[in-house]
């Protein structure tokens, strides 16, 4: 059963209508119908073969106003490194310890660094972090010796993204309490970051389709064309 406020919240969409960025960052505030701060997402769905190599999207944006959210951020690394870490305020630090935890199902954080050395061990956990989205990639900026720099840029508002099987890329941009030019703001540039990686081998439209959501909130379709610049 729909609440009374998803009701209003579904009165005030206009299902035929696809919104500009602008117009669905201002409205997506007006139709939130969660009493906490909740997430805004943008679902954008892309003209892409991920099961080409070359055409599976993945990559890293820093957003200009961050994420609303603080990440929690683990580091795997050797013990050289861990002073470094830690003082840039990674939440957890170490190396065979955390390895067990999560071999045996811990995965109580958001973004995982590591250094180069010590990725040969963490390959075992693919299985597990893999499918979360937790995976340590040097595309994302995670596998890398300057750990302090990474651990600053994910605090700072930096998120990754990858296309999933059925060539669509699912990221939180902000929550609902941001202004809504905060929220074009984030939109956009994540929008860029994606654009930029365009494959040269992909055929046709390439943004295919664009929708915002808020958690438990009606959908918003995004017109495609008020986000190319």
């Amino acid at each position: 059963m729909a609440t009374k406020k998803r009701k209003a919240a579904d009165t005030k969409v206009d299902k035929n209508k696809v919104y500009s960025l602008k117009e669905a960052s201002a409205l997506v505030k007006d139709i939130n119908c969660t009493k906490f701060d909740s997430s805004v997402d943008l679902h954008i769905r892309l003209g892409v073969d991920p099961k080409k190599a070359d055409q599976a999207i993945r990559g890293s944006v820093t957003l200009p106003h961050g994420t609303g959210k603080t990440k929690r951020v683990l580091v795997l690394c050797t013990p050289d490194k861990e002073a470094a870490a830690k003082e840039a305020g990674a939440d957890h630090v170490g190396l065979d310890e955390f390895i067990q935890k999560i071999e045996g199902g811990w995965t109580d954080i958001d973004v995982i660094v590591a250094t180069p050395a010590v990725m040969p061990k963490i390959g075992k956990l693919g299985k597990i972090l893999g499918p979360r989205n937790l995976m340590p990639n040097p595309k994302t900026g995670t596998v890398t010796n300057d750990v302090a720099a990474a651990v600053n840029e994910v605090k700072g508002g930096k998120i990754t993204f990858k296309v999933d099987k059925a060539g669509i890329i699912h990221a939180s941009i902000g929550r609902i309490s941001f202004a809504p030019e905060k929220i074009e703001q984030n939109s956009q540039e994540l929008i860029n970051a994606i654009i930029k990686l365009k494959p040269a081998t992909a055929k046709g439209t390439y943004l295919k389709g664009l929708s915002m959501a808020s958690t438990m909130s009606p959908s918003l379709t995004v017109d495609t064309k008020s986000v190319q610049n």
